[in-house]
């Protein structure tokens, strides 16, 4: 030693050195970034440029999937501009692993930055002291558009990191600061601070169905997404040609969470309510509580086959049209049958139908007039027939083209037909002509819809082809003694993937088909749903792939589920697992042992979810004597984030605030119940649990006793 003295390294000094390093990574990165963008626009504008004009059909046509593909890719690219890389994961080895929103290489295919969700980035989700793995240090990287503007570091393995880097290290900072963040009205992405059992759900495997039972504030619906994003990376090939449909518990909801799949570069989902299932049909009503429930229990299925089946008739005394136009009473029924018989939708079917009884007049027809009834014949006399308007008249109402809406309207106004279809619910589904679309009724036309087909306007005059071929259909299935297998109809299932129209994204041609075929679907507030409900969005995934994401403890609905497995057995029998969320970074800690206690008298069965926020102020109740809920909210001090107002259904208009279905799967910083009396007891939950900063009571009534005693 020469005897000078030793100086200990300054903490300062090792910070800036990082940022330094950090800043000169994440300009490489945007530079990689904005390189590659630029090609993908050049190649999408090379498409249509004039060398590359003409040619074959063909030739054209895959110029223009190669360009849609260029600008899907630069569109991808262009919505991770914001965070690009937020991470870092250090191996013993001194391997260092930059995390981002997606995967960059540079010209020889090395790797520059990991996709958040591929497999190689997990530990940094999922490695903690106890169980580092070969991780040593975990680095989170906040920034400002490009520019790095601080670091936090978590020390994974001490033993494995030099002297230099073993200073004062923060374990939870990057997701507490998020937490702290002001609320903006939109959900943001969470790539950054996922936690291990948000992982856990994330990257659970494709097949089957996942429910995500999760307490308010866990994380769920984060969660949820975060897993459609992962699934679109990991399962590119198979889910972008089919897409995924995202249903979600109001326009509210959808608009809160729709920026966070493109900001994750994920553009192929269509996000849809309940009340936007069926194509053309969008409403928000509900209605009354026993209409609900007889409109979504799993009898209405049978309840509307019954409806088509009246509308599928034979004349008892046969059909008598004059001039030796006559069709025994057996002859019609056998017609009837065979027609129900070929296991195909109500419209379909028709055509069969129609022409059996249109070659039964024109035979009975040329036996009048003493011709043979040869080939010739076949062909040309039912057309002539069915032009005569007579012979219309009398065939079209004994087997009428039917609408969805038309079957609904009929069977819901028509008491006669409402008591012979549902004799136990007609009095709670009789309405007066002429009512508005629920949301109740969607699963119910949907239902309409699979039974109907759709309605073909040449079918009647154009018929011999599709007649010809479900005649020959049916002749097959009865010699093969399959007549009642429903599984058969092959043609229904190709007709689910034809497609000849104009290029669209998929998500374009997704939303405006009824038939898609999704390759996934998320369902959030999954245990709003009743089993009609359920029946239509398992119509549009064949492969029963789902994350269904809920809380038993927030069932609203009165045709709503009490349990996972009494509402999903009937319809996934074996073919569902269930992951279970915890901890709630939602709600403080004082507010959430005021909603512990409502959720005791709302669902004694239930455990709420831990909260891990402190909280600064403990939730207050404001008395309101004069019942002048307006002046007392205009007299509430101005905070600073984004407000809340939750009000009973009756209130809420006059109040210009959200009822409590409106604000489910939403988050406040300030939120303030308008008179928690005259809410349910689940309804209290849920409004209680939206807050991430303060919570206010304004109430005339006496507020109930289980929130009284806990203030």
């Amino acid at each position: 030693m020469n005897g000078l003295p030793v100086t200990a390294p300054d903490p300062g000094d090792a910070l800036a050195d990082a940022l330094r390093t950090e800043q000169a990574r994440l300009t490489l990165l945007y530079a990689r970034l904005d390189t590659l963008r630029e090609q993908a626009r050049r190649t999408a504008d090379g498409a249509h440029d004039g060398a590359a004009a003409g040619g074959t059909h063909q030739a054209r046509l895959e110029r223009e999937v190669r360009a849609r593909e260029a600008a899907r890719h630069a569109a991808r690219l262009d919505a991770v501009e914001r965070g690009l890389c937020f991470g870092r994961l250090d191996e013993r080895d001194g391997t260092a692993h930059y995390i981002g929103r997606t995967g960059l290489t540079d010209d020889t295919y090395e790797p520059l930055l990991l996709d958040w969700r591929a497999p190689a980035a997990r530990p940094f989700y999922t490695a903690t002291p106890a169980h580092p793995g070969t991780a040593v240090r975990r680095r989170h990287l906040h920034t400002e558009g490009r520019t790095l503007t601080g670091l936090d570091d978590e020390a994974l393995d001490l033993a494995g990191l030099d002297e230099s880097d073993r200073r004062a290290l923060v374990g939870e900072a990057a997701l507490l600061a998020a937490l702290d963040r002001d609320r903006t009205g939109r959900m943001a992405t969470a790539v950054a601070t996922i936690q291990t059992e948000q992982d856990r759900v994330i990257r659970a495997p494709l097949p089957g169905a996942l429910v995500v039972q999760g307490g308010p504030g866990t994380g769920k619906t984060l969660a949820a997404l975060h897993r459609a994003a992962y699934l679109l990376f990991t399962h590119r090939a198979a889910l972008e040609r089919r897409g995924i449909l995202v249903i979600g518990p109001n326009a509210g909801f959808l608009r809160y969470i729709e920026e966070v799949l493109p900001a994750l570069g994920e553009t192929e989902v269509v996000l849809r309510t309940v009340g936007e299932l069926l194509p053309g049909i969008t409403t928000t009503r509900t209605d009354a509580p026993a209409t609900a429930v007889a409109k979504g229990g799993p009898w209405m299925a049978d309840v509307l086959r019954r409806a088509v089946a009246a509308h599928q008739s034979a004349p008892a005394g046969g059909l008598d049209l004059g001039e030796g136009l006559r069709v025994s009473a057996r002859a019609c029924a056998e017609a009837r049958d065979a027609a129900r018989g070929l296991r195909v939708p109500h419209n379909r079917a028709r055509a069969f139908y129609l022409r059996t009884l249109l070659d039964a007049l024109a035979i009975a027809q040329a036996l009048t007039l003493g011709r043979p009834y040869d080939e010739e014949e076949a062909h040309y006399a039912p057309r002539e027939l069915w032009a005569r308007e007579e012979v219309r008249a009398a065939l079209d109402p004994l087997w009428p083209a039917l609408t969805p809406q038309r079957l609904l309207e009929r069977l819901l106004t028509d008491r006669e037909l409402l008591t012979e279809a549902a004799p136990e619910h007609a009095t709670d589904l009789l309405r007066p002509p002429g009512s508005p679309w629920t949301v109740e009724d969607v699963p119910l036309l949907d239902e309409a819809a699979e039974l109907l087909g759709a309605v073909d306007p040449d079918a009647d005059t154009q018929s011999d082809h599709d007649a010809d071929e479900l005649a020959f259909a049916q002749g097959v299935l009865t010699i093969t003694g399959q007549t009642g297998d429903a599984l058969l109809d092959a043609a229904a299932l190709a007709e689910r993937f034809r497609d000849d129209g104009p290029y669209r994204s998929t998500a374009e041609r997704a939303g405006a088909d009824r038939t898609w075929a999704y390759g996934h679907v998320v369902v959030d507030e999954a245990q709003e749903l009743s089993a009609m409900a359920w029946r239509a969005v398992l119509r549009r995934v064949p492969t029963s792939s789902l994350t269904i994401v809920g809380d038993l403890a927030q069932t609203g609905s009165p045709a709503g589920a009490r349990s996972w497995a009494e509402m999903l057995d009937p319809h996934l029998p074996g073919r569902w697992r269930e992951e279970r969320l915890t901890v709630n970074y939602r709600t403080p800690a004082p507010i959430m042992a005021l909603a512990a206690a409502v959720l005791r008298t709302a669902a004694p069965g239930q455990q709420p979810p831990e909260s891990i926020r402190p909280g600064a102020e403990p939730p207050g109740a404001v008395p309101v004597p004069d019942h002048d809920f307006a002046a007392a909210l205009a007299e509430l001090p101005t905070a600073v984030g984004t407000l809340g107002v939750i009000a009973p259904d009756a209130l809420a208009p006059g109040l210009g605030a959200l009822t409590v279905t409106a604000a489910k799967g939403l988050e406040f910083d300030h939120v303030v119940v308008v008179e928690p009396a005259a809410l349910s007891p689940r309804e209290r939950y849920v409004a209680l649990t939206r807050a991430t900063r303060t919570l206010t009571l304004l109430h005339h009534r006496p507020l109930p006793p289980e929130i009284a005693e806990a203030l």
